[in-house]
């Protein structure tokens, strides 16, 4: 068993637009645009993630429409299964430095976004 991982990932999901607070731990923007009407001190950021965000083909395609979620989690987690991404992963998980990370973002919709696919991925990474 790898010491490394023996800690549990906590990661958290925040709109842009809900304040930072301290509990936040490790801040991270994982849209590749950045959110509009937020100022770099509002958002408090230790990191801006772009190479990790859906690409731009990818984030129009998608559209936020709930009927092609599915497939959008599909075809984002293809686009972060390359050595260069997983490279950028395991990045922030060691810039993390063991804190809590939470994922922002900036879209309307919750439930469908690209966070909750990259917190996923992240776990995976983690444990494996």
């Amino acid at each position: 068993m790898s010491h490394v991982n023996s800690k549990k990932l906590d990661i958290v999901i925040k709109r842009a637009y809900e304040n930072a607070i301290p509990e936040d731990g490790y801040r991270v923007l994982v849209d590749r645009i950045w959110p509009r009407g937020c100022s770099k001190a509002t958002l408090k950021l230790d990191q801006w993630a772009r190479g990790l965000a859906p690409s731009a083909d990818l984030r129009k395609w998608f559209g936020h429409d709930p009927k092609r979620w599915e497939s959008f989690q599909q075809r984002y987690r293809s686009e972060l299964d390359t050595e260069e991404k997983r490279e950028q992963i395991r990045s922030l998980l060691s810039e993390a430095d063991g804190r809590i990370i939470t994922l922002i973002y900036g879209a309307k919709d919750q439930e469908h976004n690209q966070a909750i696919v990259l917190r996923d991925v992240l776990s995976h990474l983690h444990e494996g």
